[in-house]
């Protein structure tokens, strides 16, 4: 088969790679019919996750068909139409049982593209089949699909349901890329009293007034209103950039809530002198896609308004090309970039 090949810091490789076999019973072969780029595979590609090792294929998230189950899944068989979730779940161990399969500690977490070989491939092995998997309705379509790999249900666990957005909030999105944006989709339902985006780029900004932001602006004004005044109730930090982290603590208001959802590749400093006596509340964390289901079902039914988020579409042997799309964003015009088969 092909795939996307990761050869060490800035060298990756379209390549002929040996297609992937069911190692485990509780293993499945999926073929990708869709897949996308993320920013953590631009991470990667840098060097900023010395955890994978060259030769490894790229990628974390996909839909597409079973092609072949080993003898303990019991759930799936060939044939069956899946979203491939980014985190893989044994569903025996304490973490799993709670809904934390990011935090697996029965062999499960982020497997694909980052241990194990990845999803932006014509075929991929899925560890823990029946925990990792979800299945696609038919009406589903593949673009909309695959936000639930992995953008959307970190859109809503690590930033709505972390930073507690509720009813009333007035709630800063730091970061108007893709994950960002889907943090706006998934706030709305929640009644906020309004949600403002805070990027540099001017595509995004308009964006994210499509998809329901109330206001959406470069740094300045903005953030200096809401640090001299009461603040936001909610800062999403979307960004994955220590000046973009500073702009939260800016913007938060005493006793608020800053939840971190960027990928930072790079140290940012966390200013305790300034933060300690506001008691705000800083969270973080690994994606457990638990929430696919439920996210799932309000897409079926129009409760996202999702399409603004894909921009580009590839076909999956032009790899290459959508990476350098998708790393150049804020002169491309690029959120999601999707590579269908």
């Amino acid at each position: 088969m092909r795939a996307l090949v990761y050869h060490g810091p800035a060298q990756t490789s379209w390549d002929t790679v040996p297609d992937p076999v069911i190692e485990e019973a509780t293993d499945a072969v999926v073929r990708v019919d869709a897949t996308t780029v993320c920013g953590t595979d631009l991470h990667i590609r840098q060097g900023d996750f010395p955890e994978v090792k060259p030769g490894t294929v790229l990628g974390h998230e996909a839909v597409g068909e079973v092609v072949e189950t080993g003898r303990q899944v019991n759930h799936l068989r060939p044939g069956d139409q899946v979203i491939v979730s980014s985190v893989s779940a044994c569903g025996d161990c304490r973490e799993c049982h709670d809904g934390r399969y990011g935090q697996c500690r029965g062999g499960g977490g982020w497997l694909l593209g980052n241990l194990i070989d990845g999803t932006h491939a014509e075929l991929v092995r899925v560890p823990f089949a029946d925990h990792s998997t979800t299945r696609r309705p038919c009406d589903l379509p593949l673009d909309d699909a695959v936000l639930l790999a992995e953008l959307l249900p970190t859109a809503y666990e690590v930033g709505v349901r972390n930073g507690h957005v509720g009813p009333g909030d007035t709630v800063v999105v730091v970061g108007g890329g893709p994950v960002g944006l889907a943090s706006v989709v998934v706030a709305r339902l929640y009644s906020p009293h309004r949600i403002i985006v805070v990027d540099l780029a001017g595509s995004r900004l308009e964006t994210a007034a499509r998809v329901g932001a109330d206001a959406a602006e470069s740094p300045g004004k903005m953030i200096t209103e809401l640090s001299e005044g009461p603040g936001a109730d909610v800062v999403i930090e979307a960004s994955g950039d220590p000046d973009g982290f500073l702009l939260c603590t800016r913007a938060v208001r005493a006793g608020g809530r800053i939840a971190s959802i960027g990928t930072h590749g790079r140290p940012t400093t966390l200013h305790l002198e300034c933060l300690w006596r506001r008691n705000v509340t800083i969270s973080m964390g690994q994606v457990d896609t638990s929430s696919t289901p439920w996210l799932l079902e309000l897409l079926r039914f129009g409760q996202l308004a999702v399409a603004p988020l894909v921009t580009h579409t590839f076909g999956l042997d032009a790899m290459e090309d959508a990476y350098e799309v998708f790393a150049h964003g804020t002169g491309t015009g690029a959120l999601k970039v999707v590579l269908h088969r």
